[in-house]
């Protein structure tokens, strides 16, 4: 019978003593979890094992010895240690040695109830396989399920296979709570055997963190409730909270902060890494935001970038009226209907000088506005970008009305045209079947329809001109300015939606602390002779290639 014990890396250098894990049956396996090393008091070993298993619910035991002949001294070792297995009583008794001055090791497993035929005890042969305690803990295959209040003693694996050994690491996190700076009775060596990966900083933040989240949790619960109030609800209050990017930033911020200061646990590693991405994901914004609230406030940039807009506002202005008095004249020697080119070009230049008038009438306050927007980026970088795509909307309004109207205005004419052509041709457009169907008009009917259409036709070059200087002209100032704005807003959105949803805190593990992002497990042949046993090497399997 081959038997499978499960030695951790960590103490393969550890001093001679005994091996504390559980035996699974069902797997015919043996997980070490620690070393005891000389001296001990048995009752002494066997207390502190009940405390763990009491904590735990996990059957720890003394499955065996370990040997470690690094000096000539420890030679006679091994017999002390054989005789601990009448003290210690398990059946299988495994006896581990590693031999001294080689790689080589030795491995037994030893059954002393046999059959009364059997003359010797029983033997049989071990497989040893090695795995990192502190990888196989915190890569959570196999997290630990709830236990029911009545169970004692051994939990049941879960799952059969290899789920039963991840069960046991994570079950006995109480076992690896003491180092060698601990005044025990018993020492151990385990994963944590040079120092418990802990300091008094994180203890200080474990416990401020349960009221602080519940402050907050209270506090943002109460910023949500404010937020969803009726008056929100309003047509103009929903319209702008619909339209303005930073409105929706905003909400978007507020259930990240409720998610992250929710005093809920995580139920899973799923969503634990979920909060934790947002967690990242919002400290990393907020510290973008400062460094560049930091760069706006340095050297008066705010003043000089409202020293600049004005001018360059001025300079807009000034290439769209003479764009329009050259549509209004004979653009490119095209002849256009004279009253309805005037009425267009004029309605759109009371729009720019609307717009002028706003922008200098604003101008005294344009740096203080600045700087008070420039306090947003304490909210972090993608409210600041935010702020910064609603302004670029609210500055180049003008340009995406003249784009509407002109858009609004050929539709308008396109719908006409279309439907008074169906009328030479006797037909109409059935809006209960939504199809076209033959139709018998009067003579007044096709009379009124032609006139029209003649109307509608002939003034169509002048308003198709106008839709295509504002659309499709690229060498036109309005569609470069329009193309420009459209640009600038996209990058602005698709940089504030990849500081939202980039697994920050999962790439930082994919890159220093793989082993937390493990998919499966894969084993490395570290040894196999003939007469020796095998060793392999129990190792975590990434996502991905």
């Amino acid at each position: 019978m081959v038997l499978k014990a499960f030695f951790p890396t960590c103490c393969a250098s550890a001093d001679s003593g005994l091996l504390v894990g559980r035996w699974v049956p069902e797997q015919s396996s043996a997980v070490v979890l620690a070393v005891v090393h000389f001296p001990f008091i048995p009752i002494q070993v066997k207390e502190l094992l009940a405390q763990v298993q009491q904590a735990s619910r996990v059957g720890v035991a003394v499955l065996g010895t370990w040997c470690h002949r690094r000096q000539e001294s420890e030679e006679s070792l091994g017999h002390f240690l054989e005789g601990l297995g009448a003290i210690f009583s398990h059946e299988p008794w495994l006896q581990l040695c590693r031999e001294r001055g080689s790689k080589f090791w030795s491995c037994k497993a030893t059954h002393r109830q046999v059959p009364a035929s059997l003359g010797a005890p029983g033997q049989d042969q071990v497989m040893l396989i090695f795995y990192d305690q502190r990888k196989v803990l915190l890569s959570q295959l196999h997290p630990p399920a709830a236990l029911p209040d009545h169970q004692a003693g051994d939990a049941t694996a879960s799952a059969g296979g290899l789920a039963a050994v991840f069960d046991t690491v994570a079950r006995s996190e109480v076992l690896f709570r003491s180092d060698q700076f601990d005044e025990g009775p018993v020492r151990l060596s385990h994963w944590q055997s040079e120092g418990v990966e802990a300091s008094i900083l994180v203890e200080l933040a474990k416990q401020a963190s349960g009221p602080i989240c519940l402050l907050l949790a209270c506090l943002l619960s109460l910023i949500s409730a404010a937020s969803t109030s009726r008056v929100f609800k309003l047509w103009p209050l929903s319209f702008i909270w619909s339209k303005l990017s930073t409105c929706e930033q905003l909400r978007h911020r507020l259930g990240q902060l409720t998610l992250i200061f929710s005093t809920q646990k995580a139920e899973n590693p799923a969503q634990l890494m979920r909060k934790a991405n947002m967690l990242v994901s919002v400290f990393l914004d907020v510290a973008l935001g400062l460094a560049l609230l930091s760069w706006l406030h340095g050297k008066d940039r705010i003043g000089q970038l409202a020293d600049a807009l004005v001018p360059v506002a001025d300079h807009v202005a000034e290439e769209l009226q003479h764009l329009l008095q050259w549509l209004m004249g004979a653009p490119a020697g095209l002849k256009m209907n004279r009253a309805l080119d005037q009425v267009l070009g004029r309605f759109f230049l009371y729009h720019i000088h609307l717009w002028i008038s706003y922008i200098h009438l604003m101008s005294p306050f344009i740096e203080r506005i600045l700087w008070h927007l420039g306090l947003s980026a304490c909210l972090g970088l993608t409210v600041a970008l935010s702020i910064l795509s609603d302004i670029i909307a609210l500055l180049t309004f003008h340009i995406y009305c003249f784009y509407v109207y002109g858009a609004r205005l050929y539709c308008m004419k396109i719908c006409g045209l279309s439907s008074l052509w169906r009328l030479f041709r006797g037909k109409k457009w059935n809006v209960l079947r939504q199809r076209v169907d033959s139709c018998s008009y009067d003579l007044d009917q096709l009379f009124i329809g032609t006139l029209l259409f003649t109307i509608l036709v002939f003034l169509l070059p002048t308003t198709a001109l106008y839709y295509l200087v504002f659309t499709l002209a690229l060498n036109t100032i309005c569609v470069q300015l329009r193309l420009l704005v459209v640009t600038v807003q996209g990058l602005i959105h698709l940089l504030v939606d990849l500081v939202n949803s980039l697994p920050l805190y999962s790439l930082g593990l994919r890159l220093c602390r793989p082993y937390r992002l493990a998919a499966g497990v894969k084993f490395r042949v570290l040894e196999h002779e003939a007469g020796r046993p095998l060793r392999l090497l129990m190792q975590g399997a990434l996502l991905g290639p």
